[in-house]
C-alpha cells in the first residue's frame, strides 16, 4: 500500500517534489499526483520537472515521475540490419519521405486509435489531444511522420524542451513505418545534437533498439542542462539519414 496519500492538485498548483512519488511497494510506482490541469503551461513545467500525464478514460488526470526512466540515448541506438536495408530501398526508390508537423494533431489521434498490443483501449483522450495541440501550437511538441507514395502510413510524436526530447507515442499502417518514424527522430537528434530522448517506460523492445534505465537521480540533472539549451527547427532533411548510427 501506498505510504501516504496521493496529493489532490488544483488548477495553477505546484507539483509535488519528485522524489514523493510512490514507490515500486504502492503497486504504482513513480505516481505523483492526481487533478490540476491539462494546460500547454502545466505540460511545460511537467516535463521539465521529469514529469509526464498518464491516465485513461474515467479517471482524474494522474501525473508521473518513474524511476528508474527508460532513456535512449541517440548514439547508442540499435538500428535492426534489416530495417537498414527497407529505408535505403526506399530511398533509392524515391518511395519514402519524412514529414515533421505536416499534421501533428492527425499523427497524434492516428497514436489514440492505434492502441498497443494487448490494450483494449487507449490512454491518449480528447483531452490529451487538446492538451499536445496545444502544446504543439506553443512549439514544445512535434510529429515525425512517415510518408510513402504520397500517404502517411505511420508516425510518433515528441515533446521538446531545449535539448531535450521525450518520446510519446507512434502508430504504423504498413510493417516498419513506426520504426522508420523513430530511426528518422534519432537521426535528426543526432544531426542537431539532441543526446538523448526519454522513453519513460521500461519495454523489451525498447532495449532492443538501445534503451535503458536511467535512475531518476541521475535523469533529473541531464534533464535540467538539457531542456535549458537551445531548440532546434523542426524540418527533415535526407541527408539526415547519414548521421545515424549504423546507417
Amino acid at each position: 500500500m501506498p505510504h501516504h496519500p496521493l496529493p489532490w492538485l488544483e488548477p495553477g498548483d505546484d507539483f509535488p517534489p519528485v522524489h514523493a512519488a510512490w514507490d515500486e511497494h504502492s503497486g504504482a510506482a513513480g505516481l505523483l499526483a492526481a487533478g490540476g490541469e491539462l494546460s500547454a503551461n502545466s505540460l511545460q513545467k511537467a516535463y521539465r520537472n521529469g514529469i509526464f500525464p498518464w491516465f485513461s478514460e474515467g479517471q482524474p488526470i494522474l501525473w508521473w515521475s518513474t524511476d528508474p526512466r527508460m532513456v535512449l540515448r541517440v548514439q547508442a541506438f540499435k538500428l535492426p540490419v534489416s530495417l537498414r536495408k527497407h529505408i535505403r530501398s526506399l530511398l533509392r526508390q524515391g518511395r519514402l519521405d519524412i514529414r515533421m508537423d505536416h499534421g501533428f494533431a492527425h499523427t497524434m489521434q492516428a497514436c489514440a486509435d492505434s492502441p498497443r498490443p494487448g490494450q483494449n483501449g487507449t490512454w491518449i483522450s480528447a483531452d490529451m489531444v487538446a492538451a499536445y495541440t496545444a502544446l504543439h501550437t506553443a512549439g514544445h511538441a512535434h510529429s515525425v511522420e512517415t510518408w510513402l507514395d504520397g500517404q502517411q502510413v505511420g508516425g510518433l510524436y515528441v515533446v521538446n524542451m531545449g535539448r531535450m526530447v521525450f518520446g510519446e507515442s507512434m502508430f504504423s499502417r504498413v510493417s516498419n513505418a513506426s520504426k522508420i518514424a523513430l530511426a528518422a527522430l534519432v537521426a535528426f537528434c543526432v544531426q542537431h545534437d539532441l543526446p538523448m530522448i526519454d522513453c519513460q517506460q521500461e519495454t523489451a523492445h525498447l532495449a532492443s533498439l538501445g534503451a535503458q534505465p536511467l535512475s531518476r537521480a541521475d535523469f533529473l540533472p541531464t534533464l535540467g542542462a538539457l531542456a535549458a539549451g537551445q531548440s532546434p527547427v523542426w524540418r527533415f532533411e535526407p541527408s539526415f539519414w547519414q548521421t545515424l548510427p549504423g546507417f
